[in-house]
């Protein structure tokens, strides 16, 4: 069994325990990234260019965006949703700065 998923789970556990929760924008982040976080698998990412690599589900899509771990780089990726699956947009590094970025 691949350990990568579980290695994404502590990663983001460890990112929620430790954000602040002093305002009610620290807490609403903390709410939103709760609310869209996803069972963390395999998904296939395109990458500008026209290569894809395959990276780890770590939130569902919010309509626009969806956050992605990449195992290769140990960053995680905000992507933009296509029609072809999500694009690495080049917004990397940790979770919930990626995840707040937008």
């Amino acid at each position: 069994m691949d350990a990568t998923p579980q290695i994404v789970k502590t990663l983001v556990d460890a990112e929620l325990a430790a954000h602040p929760r002093d305002s009610q924008a620290d807490r609403m982040l903390i709410e939103d990234f709760t609310r869209l976080r996803a069972r963390h698998r395999a998904i296939t990412v395109n990458i500008p260019g026209g290569h894809t690599q395959t990276g780890i589900l770590v939130t569902r899509s919010n309509g626009a965006y969806t956050l992605v771990y990449m195992p290769e780089v140990a960053l995680f990726s905000l992507c933009v949703d296509s029609m072809f699956g999500p694009v690495d947009i080049g917004v990397h590094g940790p979770a919930l700065a990626c995840f707040s970025s937008i």
